[in-house]
């Protein structure tokens, strides 16, 4: 707290892990604390209220979780009126078992208690002590929370909750509850206001956006994804991510159809044995995936296909990872996510038998990563003196010369900076394609 112009100021510090959703649901959480008059801030020791919205898809994101819950045990020692509390997807497993291991901890938030934030807050700086709130609610989430974005010009529209597809390896379902779609008036609503504040770009999130709709029955995905199209204004639409299963030909049409649609889809395959995919529960075979892909591909030629990959899922042999090689040749994505199996308590794979020795799982990532890495420098080649649209991102890490914006297919290009600003699209020459990035020239 800070006295400034004789104007008391309250700082909150809200540190962020995991996936999109969790960057969603914090830019939520910010704007209900700002109703009520804390200001943002990245100097923990300055800060009123620290909040850490977390994640456990994988063992390393709960270690670091521990590691910073760790840290701020000493500034609350320091600062007995900080604030500190827990949310996101690892609040919602652990529970009290949090504030057992960690009493520093004043309150813990489930995945579907954003909306109760600002009353909790208020009611520890009244009263102190403990809260825990993991229940799942059956009624539908509130609608017209404040948003903070971090991005004005790109966001994030959240248009369904939960997931029903219970992959063995997942715990999202058990932290995020059953599918819940919001109204799609009210999704539009969203984009039409962030366009309205300047918003190029909208990226809609779900755990499986495919499903959007089966529970209201008002729209299918197809059709809220025309209806964002359609808001004057925008420029861009996103999606992620999709579930292999549910991708429809309306789909394939509506994206190849629509005027402001990027052509990227994130498609997760997980593995390229059929054998792992039955154990992992994902419902389609290599030979469906496989089908799908060239059903894309013929609608839209110049997709962008990107992937997830799970290498040493619990029975994996040399047999099943040699075919999920062969499956990655094939398929030829343009850059996937690789990650090792993470064993997740409560999930159906933690007590498989066969489960991979460490070592093996990091010799074969090793050796996937250098299988797609090799297909991402080609498929980057093959850009060479090719022009692009970029929507400007800003300055790159290294040099605040160069800076970087995407294309429409989701890749990322470095550029000399002139004067375009954040948020413009420009036309960019590709001069040199890289494993990862483009690099290239104004035009």
């Amino acid at each position: 707290m800070k006295i400034i112009d004789g104007k008391v100021h309250r700082f909150v510090e809200l540190i962020v892990y995991g996936c999109q959703m969790n960057v969603s649901d914090a830019e939520r959480m910010a704007g209900q604390l700002a109703s009520i008059g804390y200001e943002p801030t990245e100097a923990m020791g300055e800060a009123d209220l620290i909040l850490i919205n977390t994640c456990c898809v994988r063992e390393s994101a709960e270690d670091r979780v521990y590691g910073k819950i760790g840290e701020i045990k000493h500034l609350k020692e320091q600062n007995p009126a900080l604030i500190f509390g827990i949310t996101g997807c690892m609040a919602q497993k652990e529970g009290e078992a949090l504030i057992r291991r960690a009493p520093h901890i004043d309150f813990v938030l489930g995945t579907n208690k954003v909306h109760e934030l600002t009353h909790v807050v208020q009611e520890i700086e009244a009263e102190r002590g403990h809260v825990v709130d993991v229940q799942f609610a059956e009624t539908e989430l509130p609608e017209g929370m404040p948003v903070a974005r971090q991005n004005k010009f790109s966001v994030w529209v959240p248009i369904m909750y939960g997931c029903n597809n219970f992959c063995t390896y997942c715990i999202v379902p058990y932290v995020r509850g059953r599918e819940r779609s919001r109204r799609p008036e009210e999704v539009v609503a969203e984009v039409r206001e962030a366009v309205r504040q300047g918003a190029k770009e909208v990226t809609l999130l779900g755990q499986n956006v495919n499903s959007y709709g089966k529970d209201h029955k008002r729209a299918d995905f197809a059709d809220l994804l025309k209806m964002v199209d359609e808001v004057p204004g925008i420029e861009r639409v996103r999606f992620m991510t999709s579930h292999p299963k549910d991708l429809s030909d309306k789909l394939i049409e509506t994206i190849r159809a629509g005027k402001h649609i990027c052509e990227h889809i994130h498609l997760p395959v997980q593995h390229g044995s059929n054998r792992i995919l039955r154990a992992m529960h994902r419902i389609y075979t290599v030979e469906d995936y496989r089908a799908l892909v060239a059903r894309i591909r013929a609608a839209l030629p110049t997709v962008s296909l990107t992937t997830d990959l799970i290498v040493g899922f619990p029975g994996e042999t040399e047999e099943d990872f040699s075919e999920l090689l062969a499956f990655l040749r094939e398929i030829r994505y343009d850059s996937a996510y690789t990650f090792l199996y993470s064993k997740r308590s409560g999930t159906p794979a933690a007590t498989m038998d066969g489960q991979v020795p460490e070592k093996v799982k990091h010799e074969r990532l090793e050796r996937l990563m250098a299988v797609q890495d090799a297909i991402s420098r080609e498929k980057n080649e093959a850009l060479l003196g090719t022009e692009a649209e970029v929507l400007v991102e800003g300055p790159s890490k290294h040099d605040a010369a160069v800076w970087n914006g995407r294309t429409r297919t989701n890749k990322l290009v470095l550029f000399p900076h002139g004067e375009e600003q954040p948020g413009d699209l420009v036309r960019v020459k590709i001069t040199q394609p890289q494993t990862w990035v483009l690099k290239g020239e104004r035009l």
